[in-house]
């Protein structure tokens, strides 16, 4: 509870002091994290190898008991190490990259909350308290991409972000309330908590594994927002508007992290069914995401892009059963990743250089040679993602890629697709990568001399960052991952399957090989392709360009009405916001409610006053003249009788004569 309530009172001291707090947000940041990570180390001691829950009650409805877990295994104390760590270097690194920030109070205190949130996804022992600090994530996240509201698009990525999220959050919570009504022993993490016969029960009746199978992909469409798996990735690269710090933290290293560890969570609850369709949206992802980094010139949107990718494979081997190897590669890929958006923010702190363009150094060359510890730390960073041996990203991605052919293998068929696009996937981070450390480094531009001094609260992170993407820290052995402390011991309960997966020695041997020959290939296409005139990605532009001509030219009205994301438009922004195909159901909706709701409610309107004129003319004229009639004449009789008797003598005889000739008349008749 500890871990919990040291970020929660930064972030309270730090909102309720507001600007006083500028001067030392920092610092108090920095420090709350670092005693977080002390506390970390002694649970370390205690849990190692012994998983605890913690239960509090929390409410009764009818004879179900919602309690508040919390849970303590191998795989949570991993993931607390990974977070305040990742944490506690990018809070470092901010210090002096906010340090002109007037707002560096608000920033440290987003910081804050995001890493209470993040602590309680991952100590969440149920999928209920997970998914109340799931939504504070998103939260967290919302408020960190749109820091600095003062500039249009970064509160348009942060609407994007958070409303693209809300939709893979509404199937989550729909899963969790179907295994509410249906199998409330699911709720709790780890399969010995479970009683033993839930899943015996269910495989026995097979009419209901296609519920099973729903409730797993329900569940999944949590990890699709947050992880931004196709079709939701589409906020994670205009989420790079935040602070680059921010995107280290949240988008590389450990919020995008939250799906990838739901899927490691519920893994034991999904059908065949539901891992296959994972596996073919991680494989999507991944192949699209690393295409479209190609064509990327911004340097964070690149980063971006290829974070998705990684998830998509991370995704891809959780689908395969490879749930190890993709909790191996989430730990490899934190560290280097964030790594290489840290040097981001200080190749975007450099010098003015010429047309640089908005978050883009397309000329930016020199800056290599004159800063020789930058170039370092990213080559070893970008190394890593693209697998290079003696790298932590060699021995997670492999694992990954000798899992999937062996599931291949023992599948056949179309299976093997799986496989094969993992190894495209490889050639093409490759290229994209090579593109870009080029471009950095290597291009003709000489910058200015007087070059940007790095402050030692920038470097030292970097280079953190940079070591632990060095195989040593995970592996003893370069070249297999098998013999990794941290990929045997992350969850031992696991470890049997682990052994049990069909290991086809071959692919052992030949994988890896073909991994690093086709990163190398697709590296050195990469490499060539920067500031030739002709070259294997000229041709592939003009392909791709010639292809998209060709689909807007034929198949414009379908893309306008199936486009399902616009670019944020100063001049439109009040007038078309995000999702077109939202506004089409507005306007559909608007016509239906004005042409047949409000024809009806018009026509009925008209009708009732017409009604209502008829009714009143009856009313004036027959009801109220009869009444009025009979009440005319019996005062026109009154009025006449009366005049008869006004107390004059006169008057009496003349009644009285009147009366007497009328009586003779009628008695003479």
């Amino acid at each position: 509870m500890l871990l919990l309530l040291f970020p929660f009172l930064a972030f309270v001291v730090l909102f309720t002091t507001q600007k006083r707090a500028n001067a030392w947000a920092g610092g108090l940041a920095v420090a709350t994290t670092l005693v977080g990570l002390v506390v970390v180390g002694d649970l370390f001691v205690q849990y190692f190898d012994h998983p605890q829950s913690f239960q509090f009650d929390w409410l009764q409805l009818a004879n179900l008991t919602f309690k508040i877990t919390f849970r303590i295994d191998n795989l949570t104390l991993a993931m607390l190490v990974l977070v305040h760590l990742v944490a506690l270097l990018v809070q470092i690194y901010s210090i002096s990259y906010m340090q002109h920030d007037t707002g560096r109070w608000r920033y440290f205190a987003f910081l804050q909350l995001f890493i209470f949130s993040m602590l309680g996804i991952v100590m969440a022992g149920d999928l209920i308290v997970m998914y109340i600090f799931w939504e504070l994530v998103g939260l967290s996240s919302y408020l960190l991409i749109g820091f600095w509201h003062e500039k249009p698009r970064a509160v348009w990525a942060a609407k994007k972000a958070f409303l693209l999220n809300r939709v893979g959050d509404i199937g989550f919570l729909a899963g969790i309330l179907l295994i509410i009504a249906s199998f409330p022993g699911l709720l709790q993490f780890g399969e010995e908590s479970l009683p033993s016969n839930v899943f015996d029960t269910v495989y026995a009746d097979s009419s209901r594994l296609p519920l099973l199978t729903a409730i797993g992909l329900l569940l999944f469409c949590g990890t699709i927002g947050k992880s931004a798996q196709f079709p939701l990735s589409a906020w994670l690269p205009d989420a790079m508007e935040g602070p680059t710090p921010v995107s280290a933290l949240i988008h590389a290293a450990t919020m995008v992290a939250a799906g990838v560890y739901l899927l490691a969570r519920i893994h034991f609850m999904l059908t065949p069914d539901a891992l296959l369709v994972i596996a073919v949206i991680g494989t999507i992802t991944m192949l699209l995401a690393a295409y479209r980094a190609l064509f990327q010139t911004d340097i964070k949107k690149l980063l971006a892009y290829s974070t998705i990718s990684q998830l998509g494979l991370m995704v891809m081997a959780m689908g395969i059963n490879a749930r190890e190897a993709s909790l191996f590669h989430l730990f490899t890929h934190a560290f280097f990743k964030a790594g290489l958006f840290l040097v981001a923010g200080v190749v975007l702190h450099l010098p003015p250089l010429l047309n640089p363009g908005e978050g883009e150094r397309p000329t930016l060359v020199g800056q290599g040679v004159r800063l020789n510890w930058l170039f370092w730390t990213y080559t070893l960073c970008a190394a890593a993602l693209v697998g290079f041996p003696f790298t932590s990203g060699f021995l997670s991605k492999d694992m990954i890629l000798i899992r999937a052919f062996e599931w291949a293998h023992v599948r056949g068929g179309a299976y093997w697709v799986v496989p094969i696009l993992g190894i495209l996937s490889v050639g093409l981070t490759a290229a994209y990568m090579a593109r870009q450390w080029k471009t950095i480094f290597w291009g003709d531009y000489e910058s200015p001399a007087d070059h940007h001094a790095t402050p030692l609260t920038e470097r030292i992170p970097l280079f953190v960052l940079a070591g632990l993407s060095v195989f040593v820290w995970f592996s003893w052995n370069p070249l297999n991952a098998d013999s990794s402390w941290l990929f045997r011991y992350l969850n031992p309960v696991n470890s049997e399957e682990v052994d049990a997966l069909p290991l086809v020695a071959v692919f052992h041997y030949t994988v890896p090989v073909v991994s690093v020959l086709i990163a190398f290939l697709g590296g050195w296409l990469g490499y060539v392709s920067v500031g030739t005139e002709v070259g294997w990605f000229q041709k592939i532009t003009t392909f791709y360009q010639t292809i998209k001509a060709t689909f807007e030219h034929w198949w414009l009205q379908i893309k306008h009405w199936f486009m399902l994301l616009r670019q944020h438009d100063e001049e439109q922004t009040h007038t078309l916001f995000l999702i077109v195909p939202l506004q089409k159901i507005a306007h559909w909706v608007s016509w239906f409610d004005q042409r047949l709701i409000d024809t009806t409610v018009n026509g009925l309107g008209y009708l009732t006053v017409i009604v209502a004129h008829i009714v009143g003319r009856i009313d004036r004229m027959v009801i109220d003249g009869t009444v009025n009639g009979l009440a005319w004449v019996t005062g026109f009789v009154g009025n006449r009788t009366r005049n008869l008797q006004n107390g004059r003598v006169q008057s009496y005889f003349v009644v009285m004569l009147v009366g007497v000739l009328l009586l003779m008349f009628w008695i003479l008749k």
